[in-house]
Parts: structure tokens; C-alpha cells; sequence
């Protein structure tokens, strides 16, 4: 389950790093929205996952390598869409992009989403390595999502580029009232479809799952519950990237006072060095996480 132990930019000059990152994602975040209807097409190459790219994938990464590898304090830079890190400056600070999560949701117009975490190693990194992250949601209002300094904050994302803090120092509710599990039901382990099923009898709940990571996080982070994609009989490691996905969303939800889990620890304490590699992934309220931990076990 998780502990409380959030790293925190330790400078002034990451501080102010941090900062930069922060406004180019939520400058450059109108401009990926506004390029997405004439990129709803697959590409002919697949990303280091074996998905097949959209051209809006490609797009939204270019941006944002582009303009956060400008950045001073920025040394790394690393997508979902790239094999491998890349150097971009001498910086101390590394940046891991989703440029564009949930892009297969491009065909149906659901939503969509940028998830980033700064890093204050080298690339691969760890999840207590983070000093900031979050994630900017494309829904029917572009809002953004940033946890530092132990606080977490809600940004609204206008067209003109800029953006107004609403809310300060999120907390996860205390009363869950959602439910979302990822993954092909007859895939599922038993003991994770036995714990399923058992949250599914509780009539307070509400199914909320929309088959893009990135909004059904933002769902337990406004309604508080539980969020999984777990380990499955046919892909052990989950489907969702440590360190692009699991890290950064792990790190908000903790940050927010609730908790995140691969099904026996925090995501945080999650050790693969591969920069690619995959985790089950469990968020939500630290009752209901230390529940699903036990019945994992």
C-alpha cells in the first residue's frame, strides 16, 4: 500500500525547471487538442510497445519534445512513442511524456489525455525520483493536473493558451463512489475477479470505466473509489508503462492522500529498469487499495 513519501524539488533552479515544464505542457496542450482532427489516422510505424502509432501521437510528441527539450534545466527527455531517452541539454532534471494517452480513442472521440513526470535522475528512473507530475485531461473542458511540493492542483486550459488555477490541494474523497476495472474479464486472475465481483455487490458505487486511462484516473481523483488494470493470465506485468503511466499516476494519487499499488506495493517502490516496461496498476482510496492487496495476496 502506499507511504507517504513524496519527493520534492530540492533547488531553486528545479523549482523553476519545474515550472517551465509545467507552462509549456499547459501552453502546448491547446495546440495538440486543436491538431488532433486531421490526425485521426494510424501511422506505419508502431511505438517501442508494439501499438500502432496515430499521426496524432507523433504530432503531440514532436510538440513537446521540441519544446521541452529547449528548457535550461531539462538533461532527458523520454516518450511512450520513442525506443530510448534522448539527451537534450545539460540540465539535472528528466522529463517522461504519454504524449497523447488514450490516442485509440481518437476514432470513437472519447477522451484522450498528456501525462508527464519530472524526474530528478537519469532516465530510467524511479518513481521516488519524482519531484513533480500530472496530466492534462482533453475533455468537453481541457483541464490539467499538477502534483508538487505535496499538494496537488487543478488548472483549467484555455484556447488562447493560457490557464487559471481552481482548485488547491486536492484530496481523494473519503467516501468512494466509483469503480473502474481494465482488461478482458476472462483474463482476469481469480483472486482479482473474486475482489471485483465483491466491489461490484457495493449499490453506493457507480461503474465508471471509459476505456482511457487517463479519464477514469481524473474519475477517482474527483469521486474517489477504485481504478485498476491489473496483472491478467495472458499479460502478467499489466498493459500500462511504469514509468510513463504508473509513476506519474501513482504519484498524483499519493500526493492527493489516497493510494496506488501493483497488487503488492506502492507504485512508487515498483524497480524495472527497462524504460518501457509495464506494471499492473491500482489507484484509489487507501481502504480500498489495502483491500485489494490482501486479496491479492
Amino acid at each position: 500500500m502506499a507511504t507517504k513519501d513524496i519527493n520534492t524539488a530540492d533547488s531553486a533552479s528545479d523549482t523553476r525547471t519545474i515550472d517551465e515544464i509545467v507552462d509549456v505542457i499547459a501552453t502546448t496542450a491547446p495546440e495538440i487538442r486543436t491538431g488532433l482532427p486531421g490526425r485521426r489516422v494510424a501511422s506505419e510505424v508502431q511505438n517501442p510497445s508494439g501499438e500502432t502509432q496515430m499521426a496524432a501521437d507523433v504530432f503531440a510528441d514532436d510538440l513537446l519534445c521540441e519544446r521541452i527539450g529547449a528548457l535550461d534545466g531539462v538533461g532527458e527527455y523520454a516518450s511512450e512513442e520513442r525506443p530510448e531517452s534522448i539527451d537534450v541539454g545539460t540540465g539535472s532534471l528528466s522529463v517522461a511524456v504519454d504524449p497523447l494517452d488514450g490516442s485509440s480513442n481518437l476514432k470513437p472521440n472519447n477522451t484522450m489525455g498528456t501525462i508527464f513526470a519530472v524526474y530528478d535522475a537519469p532516465l530510467p528512473a524511479n518513481g521516488r525520483d519524482i519531484v513533480a507530475a500530472g496530466y492534462v485531461l482533453f475533455g468537453p473542458v481541457m483541464t490539467m493536473i499538477i502534483a508538487r511540493g505535496g499538494t496537488v492542483d487543478e488548472y483549467v486550459i484555455y484556447d488562447d493558451a493560457t490557464y487559471e488555477l481552481i482548485r488547491e490541494d486536492i484530496s481523494v474523497p473519503d467516501e468512494g463512489s466509483v469503480y473502474g476495472f481494465g482488461g478482458r474479464v476472462p483474463n482476469w486472475t481469480e483472486e482479482f475477479e473474486a475482489f471485483a465481483r465483491e466491489i461490484e455487490q457495493d449499490a453506493s458505487r457507480k461503474l465508471r470505466y471509459g476505456g482511457s486511462m487517463i479519464g477514469d484516473v481524473n474519475q477517482i481523483l474527483t469521486y474517489g473509489g477504485i481504478f485498476s488494470y491489473p496483472a491478467l493470465e495472458s499479460a502478467p506485468e499489466g498493459k500500462l508503462r511504469v514509468q510513463f503511466e504508473g509513476y506519474p499516476i501513482g504519484y498524483v494519487l499519493e500526493t492527493a492522500g489516497g493510494a496506488s499499488s501493483d497488487g503488492e506495493k506502492s507504485l512508487l517502490d515498483v524497480d524495472k529498469p527497462d524504460l518501457h516496461a509495464r506494471t499492473p496498476l491500482h489507484i484509489g482510496n487507501t481502504n480500498l487499495i489495502a483491500k485489494l492487496e490482501s486479496a491479492l495476496d
